[in-house]
């Protein structure tokens, strides 16, 4: 009922914000990003002296004001479409009566008053950020989500050191991360999802000392680096990216402070780390739409708070142990869509009143809506070894070993290409023939370089050139007599490796059979399976949270779209737990904010319900 409730609250908000709102073309986007780049200083930051630099009729009560005057005037600037008319009453040095900027006194002198947040929030803004922001230096909260912004992060961003909160989601940013954000030296909330930054995640962001971190929906394409065990966040949502790789083992280092782990529609591979046993705090644990595989055994027992558990869609095979289903503040147990051939009876769906379990196309015996028995057999008959497999399941590291061991099966066809070569010949070389068959080629590569080449290359002109001069065989003789001494030293065996090494196309068929191993060890007998055929995904998940990638219209989307919102409608004070650090610029104290914890922990679940329902 509750999530009946977010559901209907985000509609009426989609369709109240859709009809304002407009998309921007990739012209459009395309101009912004111009004269963004077009209007930087050099480097994307503002020289020290700028304030000084600007000229102003203006009289300010304290040097900080007028400094936030003239990055706030930039943005205006800055600004290509505001429909909801936000940035209006944006004239005059009065800068704290500005539509969504708060003031507060300045925590080193509280007798002045300074810039103290920035809250946009689903203003329906199109434009791009100016290098001025730099200048609000006192400015500890930075909100333009749901917005239509275009571009990159300035650099000048760098100098904001008290900067608690930044939230640029749901926004149309592109670029690589922006490496920017690693040197604000006080962030704790991180949100950039919703946008198209790609590229690498650096391993400086999981050094820093972030509360919460949202990287979901954009196009990055890396692994995670392997210390993100580090990093002291509390919720770690990089769902819907193009990331890949396992999951790294550090992740156990994050035991007293993980609360939340959405790693969902990715390409992540490997087993699940062992690791993962020991957070015990977590409360969402949502890996769905992977590839994944391995036994998952009793890897999660130990996620004993954890609420909502997504293993669905990926490649997991065994048996679904009671202890999982157990745990004993499981409300929505979803592992769809995998291989596992057996379950216990408290995982069947309806065996327990408080858990909702989704068991759908697996290979279980007995259960609707299961993959055919041939499409099981593929998988189950081949488990993977999780002891001894890498990322990737084990097969990647399983392929080039196995190679070196078949090398010396491959020299046995190139005995038929030394019988070629004496049988034209008369027996004058008879001592050499059998020398030239254990280096097989390499007697032609002894003369190949004079006069040869044609013949190593392409072996069909080899007897062209014995039926010519069959009478100057003796001459062919003698060059190998004059060259005995060279062949000599080839003949301890190096130029035999060689080949081989000339003859890697030769090792990769065996490659294909690197699954061998695997199949000989058939744990899980083929299920006779005789069921109606898997149905389509019609019973997806109760809990899924992985949303659709946002359409290129960011603020007809980004009313339902995840982005926490802080100064924003009754139905967002459940997902965003800063809400309370907001409020009217007459109350609002930055004393107050810094000193305040974040309660993510205390609304994440709400959060995890209502994320997604747009679809």
């Amino acid at each position: 009922m509750q999530a009946y409730g977010c559901f209907l609250v985000s509609f009426f908000l989609f369709s109240y914000f859709s009809s304002f709102s407009s998309a921007l073309t990739d012209a459009e986007v395309s101009f912004i990003a111009h004269r963004q780049l077009v209007s930087l200083p050099e480097g994307g930051d503002i020289p020290d002296n700028y304030e000084f630099e600007v000229e102003l009729d203006l009289k300010f009560p304290n040097t900080r004001l007028r400094r936030a005057y003239i990055g706030l005037q930039a943005l205006k600037k800055a600004v290509y479409s505001d429909p909801l008319k936000t940035t209006q009453n944006w004239v005059g040095k009065n800068v704290c009566a500005y539509t969504g900027v708060f003031c507060a006194p300045a925590l080193d002198d509280p007798e002045i008053e300074v810039v103290a947040g920035i809250d946009l929030n689903h203003a329906d803004i199109a434009g791009h950020l100016p290098a001025e922001l730099g200048l609000l230096t006192d400015m500890a909260l930075f909100h333009i989500n749901s917005n239509r912004f275009c571009g990159i992060i300035p650099k000048s961003f760098r100098r904001l050191t008290l900067l608690h909160e930044f939230d640029v989601s749901n926004n149309r940013f592109v670029g690589s991360f922006p490496d920017v954000v690693l040197e604000i030296p006080n962030l704790k909330y991180l949100d950039l999802r919703f946008n198209n930054f790609e590229g690498k995640l650096p391993p400086e962001l999981f050094n820093k000392e972030l509360d919460a971190l949202f990287l979901n929906d954009n196009r990055f394409t890396s692994t995670i680096p392997e210390n993100l065990g580090n990093s002291p966040i509390s919720v770690l949502v990089v769902a819907n990216n193009h990331l890949e790789g396992c999951i790294p083992n550090s992740i156990g280092k994050m035991v007293n402070t993980l609360n939340e782990v959405v790693l969902s529609n990715n390409k992540f591979t490997g087993c699940l780390p062992p690791e993962i046993r020991q957070l015990a705090n977590v409360t969402v644990f949502d890996i769905s739409s992977n590839t994944f595989s391995g036994i998952m055994s009793k890897t999660l027992k130990g996620l004993e708070k954890v609420e909502e558990l997504d293993i669905s869609h990926n490649m997991l095979t065994g048996f679904v142990p009671e202890s999982i289903c157990m745990l004993p503040n499981l409300g929505n147990f979803t592992f769809s869509y995998n291989y596992f051939n057996g379950k216990a009876q408290k995982c069947v769906p309806g065996s327990l009143k408080d858990v909702v379990f989704n068991d759908a196309s697996n290979c279980l015996l007995g259960r609707p809506k299961q993959k055919s028995a041939k499409e099981c057999y593929a998988v189950v008959s081949k488990p993977v070894d999780c002891d001894k497999a890498k990322c990737g399941g084990g097969h990647g590291p399983s392929k080039p070993s196995q190679p070196p061991v078949e090398n010396p099966k491959t020299p046995k066809p190139s005995p038929e290409l030394v019988p070629t070569t004496p049988t034209p010949k008369p027996q004058p070389p008879k001592e050499e023939t059998p020398k030239e068959q254990p280096s097989k080629e390499e007697p032609p590569k002894v003369q190949a370089p004079k006069e040869e080449p044609p013949k190593v290359k392409p072996p069909k002109e080899e007897p062209p050139i014995k039926v010519q001069p069959p009478k100057d065989e003796p001459s062919t003789v003698q060059p190998p007599k004059e060259e005995l001494p060279k062949e000599q030293p080839p003949k301890d065996e190096p130029p035999k490796e060689q080949p081989p090494k000339d003859e890697p196309p030769k090792a990769q068929p065996p490659k294909e059979e690197a699954p061998a191993p695997e199949s000989v060890v058939p744990i899980f007998p083929p299920p006779i399976v005789q069921t109606p055929p898997p149905e389509p995904f019609g019973q997806s998940p109760v809990i899924q949270i992985h949303p659709q990638p946002p359409l290129v219209h960011s603020p007809p989307l980004v009313v339902v779209s995840p982005p926490p919102l802080v100064h924003s409608p009754p139905h967002h004070q459940s997902i965003h737990p800063h809400h309370h650090f907001i409020l009217p610029h007459h109350q609002f104290t930055l004393l107050h904010h810094h000193q305040s914890t974040h309660l993510h922990r205390q609304c994440t679940r709400l959060h995890h319900q209502c994320t997604h329902l747009h679809q």
